[in-house]
């Protein structure tokens, strides 16, 4: 689950992170009143508006500017509020902003003696370890300076069951040139960071930049973070902060009815009882030569009901041309999807537009094909994995040629 800035930031302050501090605003007339709230509490006029959407790049595409007086913080956003902004980040009719965050701005005018560092915790899934990726070179463009100057990143791997240990915190510190107040600063700053991302249960808290100011404290200007779905059970206060209109509409409302749904961006529509028999359709479809549209796991129940309201999910899709329906019966019968599919299909009506080929292979497989052809209907039914190959093929051949 991806969060905005400023929330990742809320979590981070709880865990003493400093932060650059700021408010979020729904209006520009509410972003001014915020902006008076922080001026009284750190006696700076300026103010950086950005809006918050889950996308990074924002500065690149006009989501991120500087006001330096309460009429520029009313004009930057209105205009950024309301605005379909686009960036590398963001699909290519970009993310609609519904509000800004009114930040202090901590680059203190007329002062040079600055510097902006990159810094991550994640997962190294390979090694089974967390990970601290660090760079001097912070900033807007830390993708060109991974993809050009590779050696300017570093890496720290840290044991789960140990932790950070001071010394690996003293080094990084180190490695950014560091020294100081300021070393001892980020000592600690580098310390909650890491207590924070195993604290939330996330899969990334991204800082970038991490600010040493002119009078070399550390802060943290932004915060990319994203949590580990399966453990909010276990963070309900986190939980409360999903923005689902940041997230794909159609997984959205899968989500609500129990399916487990990812949007991809092929033409043909998998409905699976399983995520391994899921994965393995899709490796089917793309053998077959096409793209799967989707991910969707019924999960072990897939009646009537359950099979209508995976249809009506996937054909939300317009780019979907055929569906695949690939059901292994173990804990439930293959007769009894079969029938699902079939009063799906006649309680849907016209709905279902496209071709359907269902697989269904296990208990009662055989009289489930038998089911399914003789309804009647345009439902092409097969039993092993290279007959409904075939049959997506041959049906996609058929729609591409009309």
């Amino acid at each position: 689950m991806n969060l905005h800035e400023y929330q990742g930031k809320e979590i981070l302050a709880s865990y003493g992170v400093r932060v650059q501090r700021g408010l979020v605003a729904q209006t520009a007339e509410e972003a001014v009143e915020k902006a008076k709230q922080i001026t009284e509490e750190t006696g700076s006029g300026w103010h950086v508006i950005k809006a918050q959407i889950h996308a990074g790049g924002r500065g690149k595409g006009g989501g991120v500017k500087l006001a330096k007086n309460l009429d520029q913080v009313k004009e930057i956003a209105g205009q950024i509020i309301g605005m379909d902004l686009i960036t590398p980040q963001t699909p290519p009719q970009g993310k609609r902003v519904h509000q800004v965050l009114v930040a202090e701005d901590v680059y203190y005018p007329g002062e040079s003696e600055v510097s902006e560092f990159y810094m991550s915790v994640l997962l190294d899934r390979a090694k089974g370890c967390n990970m601290i990726v660090y760079s001097t070179e912070g900033g807007m463009d830390i993708e060109e300076v991974a993809e050009k100057t590779p050696h300017l990143i570093f890496t720290e791997t840290i044991d789960p069951l140990i932790g950070l240990q001071g010394f690996q915190a003293r080094q990084i510190a180190f490695n950014l040139g560091l020294s100081g107040a300021a070393h001892k600063d980020m000592v600690k700053f580098i310390d909650a960071l890491y207590r924070a991302y195993v604290g939330a249960d996330a899969s990334l808290f991204e800082i970038n930049p991490v600010l040493k100011t002119s009078d070399n404290k550390i802060l943290a200007v932004d915060a990319k973070v994203s949590l580990d779905e399966n453990a909010l059970y276990r963070h309900t206060d986190l939980a409360a902060m999903r923005d689902t209109r940041e997230e794909n509409a159609i997984e959205v409302e899968a989500k609500e009815v129990g399916l487990n749904y990812v949007d991809l961006d092929g033409t043909v529509g998998c409905m699976v009882n399983g995520a391994g028999l899921a994965m393995a359709t899709m490796d089917l479809i793309k053998y077959a030569g096409f793209e799967p549209a989707n991910f969707l796991d019924v999960g072990g129940t897939a009646d009537a009901k359950r099979v209508e309201t995976a249809f009506r999910i996937i054909l939300k899709d317009p780019n979907v041309k055929a569906i695949l329906i690939n059901i292994f019966g173990g804990i439930v019968r293959c007769d009894r999807v079969a029938q699902g599919v079939v009063d799906a299909y006649q309680n849907m009506g016209d709905a279902i537009n496209v071709p359907i080929i269902v697989r269904l292979q296990g208990t009662n497989a055989e009289l489930a094909k038998e089911l399914i052809d003789a309804s009647g209907m345009p439902i092409l039914s097969a039993v092993q994995f290279q007959e409904a190959a075939d049959q997506v093929k041959a049906a996609l051949s058929k729609v591409e040629s009309n």
